[in-house]
């Protein structure tokens, strides 16, 4: 009995970001809610997909999540003039069964050590629980939607500290979502929440 293989599938989508597409793949990327960024190429060892992008010149970012990758270009190219290239560039690769991934990595709080992107939650009391289910249930869908990522990183004094991710991370809007999208619905269903800040990767 013959396998049938799914032709692979690419398609971009514009972000909130206008230096960010989101090139979604009709295939799994990342297993087990790993969400992956790469700020420049020596954060790229052991993910061949990240480094193959670098050799892109105009690649500036590179975040990685479920089944999209999404690229944040320099602001001296045009994404009409690429955006062609990099999805044929990603069928190809994946048609060739091409890996995201050789190993991997290690969780870690030292931002200077490979995939500083897996972003570690500081859950410590039962409201930072409240706060992870709000942001993970309203939040944390329309941000992946727009190619990007949120994760808890603490609550202190009534601040909440978030990361952003991916088109997130740079957007001109990203500031305005955080307090008047983000910040609001949280002081709303949790009134021990007085402001929402973005911490810086």
């Amino acid at each position: 009995m013959e396998t049938t293989i799914t032709p692979i599938v690419v398609y971009a989508e514009q972000t909130p970001n206008p230096a960010a597409l989101k090139f979604v793949i009709n295939k799994l990327l990342l297993e087990g809610g790993i969400q992956l960024e790469f700020p420049s190429v020596e954060f790229c060892k052991g993910a061949p997909l990240a480094q193959k992008l670098f050799e892109f010149p105009f690649v500036k970012n590179i975040f990685i999540s479920n089944n999209y990758v999404s690229i944040t270009k320099v602001d001296a190219i045009e994404w009409s003039d690429v955006m062609n290239e990099l999805r044929d560039f990603l069928k190809t690769y994946f048609t060739n069964n091409g890996t995201v991934l050789n190993e991997l990595p290690k969780i870690t709080d030292n931002p200077n050590t490979l995939h500083q992107s897996i972003i570690k939650s500081t859950i410590v009391e039962e409201i930072d629980m409240r706060i992870v289910d709000v942001l993970n249930e309203y939040i944390k869908p329309a941000v992946e939607q727009d190619g990007g990522a949120i994760t808890f990183r603490s609550f202190k004094d009534g601040v909440v500290t978030v990361a952003l991710q991916g088109s997130c991370s740079g957007c001109p809007s990203s500031q305005m979502t955080l307090k008047a999208g983000i910040e609001g619905l949280l002081k709303r269903l949790i009134p021990e929440v007085e402001s929402v800040q973005a911490e810086e990767l």
